[in-house]
């Protein structure tokens, strides 16, 4: 009867430390899932922030240009 005991705790402990593994795998896979969106957020804000910093020079930029040669042609026609 002890044999039969200790083979009966035996699998217990095998279907607990089955599901406690694959409740681990879950875990696991949840958490590398929202470190991978994590790291794709970051990386479009970063490209976003980029994006807007290039936006604003360029309409700088254009609105430099515009008036220089606004001012250039206003120079020629009363020059």
């Amino acid at each position: 009867m002890g044999m039969r005991n200790s083979l009966a705790q035996f699998e217990e402990a095998f279907v607990e430390e089955t599901y406690a593994d694959r409740e681990r795998r879950v875990a696991v896979t949840r958490e590398v899932a929202a470190r991978a969106d994590e790291r794709r957020r970051a990386k479009v804000h970063r490209h976003g922030s980029l994006r807007f910093a290039v936006l604003v020079l360029v309409l700088v930029a254009t609105a430099v240009l515009v008036t220089v040669a606004m001012f250039e042609t206003l120079y020629i026609v009363m020059g």
